[in-house]
C-alpha cells in the first residue's frame, strides 16, 4: 500500500542528503499513518463524497483551515510552507490516500486551484515543483455515486477564485511599490505592504457589516470587489469589518434595497414569529421532559427552567443538541443548575467571594438532596390520585 508514497518521499529524501531510517521503524510508522489516512479520508468522503489531498492533511492536524485560506490567497508561495512535517511523509500520506482510494474504486479527477489575487495563475504546492507530486496534490477522489450535478457545482467551486481581501492595518505602513508611509487600508501581495492607490483598488467604497441584503447585492451588481479584515489582538484572529465595492454597484444595491424594503421587514417578522413558536415548542417540550424526570418539581418551576435553559442565544445546555434533543443528561443538567443557584447558599459563596469549584462542593449535599426529593413523585399529586380512586 505505501510504493507510491514510498517512491515519492525516498526521492525527496535522497535530494536533500538526508539519512533514511531503518526499514522497520519505517513500516512500523507507516502502518499507523496509513490507519489515520484511512481515518481521516472516510470522514471527508462521508461528509461531502469526495476526499483530497488537502482534506487528509487537515484530518491528520498537519494543515490548519486557515493555513489553506492564506495559502488560497496567494501568501504562502506554497502550501507545504505551512505543513510543518518532512516532505517525505507527506508524500507517504498522499501515496497512502491514492491506495484507499483506488481499493475503494473512487474516481480520480484533477482540479485546478486558482491563487485569490489579481494575477491569474494557479497555486503551487510543494516547493520542490514536481509535476507528478502537482497532480497528486490537485486530485480530488470521488465517490461513485458522485452525480453530474455535484459534479459541476465541486468544477465551479474549485476553479472560483477566494475574495480579494484588504488589510486594516494596526499601525502605519510602508508601501512597497511607490515607498510611501501610509495609515490607509492595505493589500499584501508579494513584494509586501500595497496600499490602495497602487494596488488600483482606491475607487471602491467602503461597505460596513451588518446589513447582509446590502453587501450581497453591492458585491454582484459590481465587477469588483474586497473583503475589509481587521486583526483583533483581543481574539487573535483576523475579523471581517466590511467590503470594498465599486460606487455605482452600491448606488444599484442600496435602490434595490429601497424597492423591496417593506417585503423585507416583513419576512423579518414572520421569520421571528416562527422563531418564537419554535421556542416556545422547545420550550413546552422540555418542561414536560423535566417533570417526566423529576416528577416531584413543581409545574412553574419546571416551565420557568425550561424557559430560561432554552433561551435563544443564551449559550445554555437547553440550546445544545442534546439539549434540543432533550437526552436525560442535558436536562439534568439545566435543573442541576437551577437548584444551585436558587435552593442553595450557592451565589450567596460566589459573591462572598469563594472560587466556583468550592462552593459547589460545599452547596452539593443539598442539591442531590433536592433532586432526589423531585424524582420522587409529589406527595399532593399522590393524594389527588387516591382520592380520585
Amino acid at each position: 500500500m505505501r510504493s507510491s508514497g514510498d517512491r515519492v518521499g525516498k526521492t525527496l529524501m535522497a535530494r536533500r542528503g538526508r539519512p533514511l531510517t531503518s526499514p522497520a521503524v519505517v513500516a512500523d510508522n507507516d502502518r499507523r499513518l496509513e490507519r489515520r489516512v484511512a481515518r481521516a479520508a472516510e470522514e471527508a468522503l462521508a461528509e461531502h463524497k469526495f476526499v483530497s489531498p488537502i482534506d487528509v492533511l487537515c484530518g491528520l492536524g498537519w494543515l490548519h483551515p486557515s493555513n489553506v485560506e492564506r495559502w488560497r490567497r496567494g501568501r504562502p508561495a506554497c502550501l507545504e510552507d505551512v505543513v510543518f512535517i518532512d516532505p517525505s511523509r507527506i508524500a507517504t500520506a498522499i501515496g497512502l490516500l491514492q491506495t484507499w482510494a483506488g481499493e475503494r474504486g473512487l474516481e480520480p479527477s484533477e482540479r485546478p486551484y486558482p491563487a485569490g489575487s489579481r494575477t491569474q495563475r494557479e497555486l503551487r504546492f510543494s516547493a520542490a515543483d514536481e509535476a507528478e507530486l502537482e497532480r497528486a496534490y490537485k486530485t480530488h477522489w470521488l465517490s461513485p455515486d458522485f452525480n453530474e450535478a455535484e459534479r459541476a457545482r465541486l468544477t465551479e467551486r474549485e476553479a472560483r477564485r477566494p475574495d480579494l481581501v484588504v488589510i486594516e492595518p494596526l499601525k502605519d505602513f510602508i508601501c512597497s511599490v511607490c515607498g510611501v508611509e501610509r495609515n490607509g487600508l492595505l493589500i499584501m501581495e508579494n513584494p509586501g505592504p500595497v496600499c490602495m492607490a497602487c494596488a488600483d483598488l482606491d475607487h471602491l467604497v467602503f461597505v460596513a457589516s451588518g446589513d447582509a441584503a446590502l453587501t450581497r447585492r453591492a458585491r454582484r451588481a459590481g465587477r469588483l470587489s474586497a473583503i475589509v479584515v481587521r486583526f483583533s489582538r483581543a481574539r487573535k484572529r483576523y475579523e471581517r469589518q466590511g467590503i470594498l465595492v465599486e460606487e455605482e454597484a452600491l448606488e444599484r444595491a442600496e435602490a434595490d434595497c429601497l424597492a423591496d424594503e417593506q417585503a423585507r421587514a416583513r419576512r423579518r417578522e414572520r421569520d421571528a414569529l416562527r422563531r418564537a413558536e419554535q421556542d416556545l415548542e422547545l420550550q413546552e417540550r422540555m418542561a414536560a421532559e423535566i417533570r417526566r424526570l423529576f416528577p416531584g418539581c413543581p409545574h412553574e418551576r419546571a416551565q420557568e427552567i425550561a424557559g430560561h435553559t432554552a433561551a435563544r442565544g443564551s449559550g445554555r445546555v437547553g440550546r445544545s443538541a442534546a439539549g434540543r434533543a432533550l437526552q436525560p443528561d442535558a436536562i439534568e443538567l439545566a435543573v442541576l443548575a437551577s437548584v444551585r443557584h436558587r435552593d442553595t447558599r450557592y451565589d450567596e459563596l460566589l459573591m462572598a467571594g469563594v472560587d466556583r469549584q468550592t462552593a459547589r462542593a460545599q452547596v452539593g449535599d443539598d442539591v442531590t438532596s433536592t433532586l432526589d426529593a423531585w424524582r420522587r413523585a409529589a406527595p399532593a399529586i399522590r393524594a389527588s390520585t387516591l382520592d380520585q380512586s
